[in-house]
């Protein structure tokens, strides 16, 4: 069986020689991420070009995502290079500090805005927690701190409110001009950061709809008060990332968790795809194997159900990048053997509100508890075979389209992979047979083996899936009034 749990890989400055992407490719990746925090558009255009052209002279649909940097707030510069904080020593966020003239009594801010946002007794986390601060009082343009937790403290760290609230949009002037470039490179994915709240999601589909954009929206839930709109975020997403860092640092590392296993429950039962992401291998920056924990993490999200498991700096700036995406691999496949990740009773007892919507949950309960060893479901949008992968089963996928962008978008949904049929082409009354023959041809199944395919009367049309049908490989090539 393929591994159904998909594996998105960052680029970066490690794998910019086209036999590392090459080798990527080979050790299993399913989406490339472009960090669009790092690097400009020229760069970036290279490497979706070059993955785009390695990816097909290997036979492969690989999906391209673009990141958004969002509003990056962060402290200014220290005139040392660095500072050290002692515990209970005064420190103060003074927006009227110039960016590059702090000291170890005050630092600058590129969100000046911060100050308002603050009350006194609130904490302010930086560098990712290690360092944290307590507001005692503002006076102007400044927030004077305690400190609570100390040590040293460098240039540009991150700045978190304990809880959230910072009232930062989530889309910058930079962002809405990277909407742009990946509307121009046709990206498959396009990820939000720092999302609030619904309306962000929708106007970043808005912008990139503009742009010419047809890819999905994923948000990124790494802010605490987006937990609180999570299930109108995910109901405008296509898909939400669990962004560990940032929404770690806000909420608590030991509420994460538990968050992260609601996460994926909730975006699976609403329909959504669901990334689980950040430092998921993170010693293998450095060193060829992971660690138990490692083993363990990246399994336990398998095993809730996540779609697709993330690779940040392991693979953009790593010693080993094809090597950490074949210890995913290995992971994933593992964790997928597990009876719990291949049965599912999600919607059981709904009522479905679409025709397409109501074949694509039958197929998956026949094919639970009829021994089919493959589906074959015809798409144009990938709807459909969204709708299968979101029950659980070890019975692969196959999306068979005639759209580049349909195949690359599925690259992302759990246990479903692109195939190319140009079903526009085929008798409406051969299509059956037709599908077969391309599994077949690709080693996926083998006479006497049954296979469910999906498909509307109408071929080629979206939202036209009204027909399912069991058939038994080397049958196919019987007549049929089908």
């Amino acid at each position: 069986m393929p591994r159904r749990t998909k594996i998105v890989a960052t680029l970066g400055p490690a794998t910019d020689d086209a036999r590392v992407i090459d080798a990527l490719i080979a050790a299993g990746v399913d989406v490339v991420r472009l960090n669009l925090s790092h690097d400009g558009h020229a760069r970036h255009r290279q490497r979706a070009e070059q993955v785009r052209e390695r990816a097909a002279a290997l036979g492969r649909d690989v999906g391209l995502l673009l990141d958004l940097q969002g509003p990056k707030i962060r402290i200014g510069r220290f005139r040392a290079g660095a500072i050290e904080l002692d515990t209970g020593a005064p420190f103060a966020i003074d927006a009227d500090c110039a960016l590059d003239d702090g000291d170890e009594a005050r630092v600058g801010t590129t969100y000046p805005a911060i100050i308002d946002d603050l009350r006194p007794g609130d904490r302010l986390l930086l560098d990712d927690g290690a360092i944290e601060l307590e507001v005692e009082a503002l006076a102007g343009r400044a927030a004077h701190c305690r400190v609570l937790i100390g040590g040293q403290l460098s240039n540009n760290k991150g700045i978190n409110k304990k809880g959230g609230g910072l009232s930062a949009p989530a889309l910058t002037d930079k962002d809405k001009a990277d909407i742009a470039f990946a509307g121009e490179i046709q990206a498959d994915y396009l990820a939000v950061s720092f999302v609030r709240h619904a309306d962000d999601v929708r106007e970043a589909r808005a912008l990139f709809t503009e742009a010419g954009g047809f890819g999905g929206i994923v948000a990124k839930i790494e802010r605490a008060e987006a937990l609180a709109d999570i299930d109108a975020i995910i109901g405008a997403s296509d898909a939400v990332m669990i962004a560990r860092g940032d929404l770690g640092v806000e909420i608590g590392d030991a509420e994460l968790p538990a968050v992260q296993k609601e996460l994926i429950r909730r975006a699976r039962e609403l329909n959504c795809v669901v990334i689980t992401a950040t430092q998921m291998m993170q010693s293998m920056i450095e060193h060829p194997y992971p660690t138990r924990a490692e083993v363990f993490d990246v399994a336990n999200a398998v095993l809730d159900g996540t779609d697709a498991v993330m690779l940040s700096a392991e693979t953009s700036i790593g010693r080993y990048p094809a090597k950490v995406v074949a210890a995913m691999h290995r992971i994933c496949e593992e964790a997928e053997k597990q009876r719990s990740a291949r049965r599912s009773t999600h919607r059981i007892d709904s009522v479905f509100g679409r025709v397409d919507e109501a074949i694509a949950m039958a197929t998956m309960y026949t094919a639970n508890h009829l021994g089919v060893k493959a589906i074959a479901a015809l798409t144009e949008t990938g709807s459909t075979v969204k709708w299968m992968s979101r029950i659980s089963s070890g019975i692969p996928i196959y999306a068979p389209t005639r759209h580049v962008a349909t195949r690359r978008k599925v690259t992302l949904f759990r246990g479903v992979y692109p195939v190319s049929f140009d079903v526009s082409s085929a008798d409406i009354h051969e299509v059956n047979r037709d599908v077969v023959e391309v599994l077949l041809s690709q080693g996926i199944v083998r006479d006497g083996d049954l296979v469910i395919i999906t498909k509307g009367d109408r071929s080629g049309v979206e939202g036209q899936t009204n027909i399912m049908k069991v058939m038994r490989v080397g049958e196919h090539r019987l007549p049929t009034d089908d």
